[in-house]
């Protein structure tokens, strides 16, 4: 399965730290859905999109599965982004207003959902998706939190790298284990923001 993050959403647009908060897609996100829609074609075929239940990444999986002409599966809470707790809703600006030094120190707010917890529950999620439909090529859209954690999960901490909007990484479901394969996958070219984000850990 190909897991990609959502479109733009109206607080990545002004750098807003969302979580399991819910704004709705850009209309540039909603363009990049359409354009990853036909981007996808030359990665598929795919049988079916699902996505998490948070509305940037449903609506991005609607516009996907409309265009393709293929399901959109239930939505799947345990695919949904970590939870950044106290830090949802706010720059990076007023986290180093309200938390000084907790940035630099990488250090967390409380309510900040661990790598272990997000890890645990999207690993699950994968493992049913495959387990429901065994032969399927499914299209996920979910979270740059949740990508990352899953990419650092099985290849170690190799530094931050920024996850742009519609791009992903191929997972393969084995028994027990949820592993990415081969290297990240962009639908859209345009999907990093139109600022250079201030901070790595927005989602």
């Amino acid at each position: 399965m190909l897991v990609v993050r959502h479109g733009e959403s109206t607080w990545n647009a002004v750098r807003r730290w969302q979580g399991q908060a819910d704004p709705p897609l850009t209309g540039r996100g909603e363009a990049q859905a359409h354009r990853a829609a036909r981007a996808a074609l030359g990665h598929g075929p795919f049988d079916a999109v699902v996505s998490s239940d948070l509305q940037r990444a449903r609506s991005t999986g609607a516009i996907i599965a409309t265009e393709l002409g293929i399901d959109l599966l239930d939505a799947d809470v345990d695919l949904a982004e970590r939870s950044a707790g106290e830090w949802e809703g706010l720059t990076r600006v007023e986290i180093e207003e309200r938390y000084p030094g907790f940035l630099s120190d990488g250090r967390r707010p409380p309510g900040y959902e661990s790598d272990e917890s997000i890890v645990g529950r999207s690993t699950d999620a994968l493992r049913r998706l495959s387990d429901r439909h065994p032969e399927a090529t499914l299209l996920v859209v979910s979270h740059g939190g949740i990508i990352h954690a899953l990419e650092k999960a099985h290849a170690g901490d190799d530094g931050w790298q920024r996850l742009d909007n519609l791009t992903g990484r191929w997972f393969a479901v084995t028994g027990e284990s949820v592993a990415p394969v081969g290297s990240r996958v962009a639908l859209v070219l345009d999907g990093a923001p139109t600022i250079p984000p201030p901070d790595p850990n927005y989602a």
